[in-house]
């Protein structure tokens, strides 16, 4: 299992990457793999400012759906076009082409409360 050192993670199993004053979300390898194959994904949070653990959108797959957090508080500038046509991409690229919303932050000191890789994986127990 893939635990990239250059992203922080949630306990909800979300995990953000910081380009200067915008992030990119998506879901973890571990949380992919729990849900299975991935057949849609609604985020209806375009445009709209999200505070930090509140459900931006939910992710179902074959068997269940799950509810998506919010890591940190900012604004959703961006949803990924390509997992509407191919929602799959969260399975086999979910730190990669599968990363779900863009986000303007509102505070970037909020992302050293999340997780580093080592804590996530220890929380998984990988």
């Amino acid at each position: 299992m893939n635990f990239p050192t250059d992203l922080k993670y949630t306990k909800d199993h979300e995990w953000i990457r910081v380009e200067g004053e915008e992030a990119v979300i998506g879901i973890t390898d571990f949380a992919q793999r729990e849900l299975g194959d991935i057949v849609f994904l609604d985020i209806n949070t375009l445009g709209e400012e999200v505070a930090q653990d509140d459900v931006f959108g939910t992710v179902e797959a074959v068997k269940t759906v799950s509810d998506l957090f919010m890591p940190v508080a900012g604004t959703v500038l961006t949803v990924n076009d390509k997992i509407d046509a191919s929602p799959e991409l969260v399975n086999q690229d979910p730190y990669g082409e599968g990363w779900l919303v863009r986000i303007k932050l509102n505070d970037s000191a909020d992302v050293e409360g999340l997780l580093s890789a080592a804590a996530y994986k220890a929380q998984v127990s990988v």
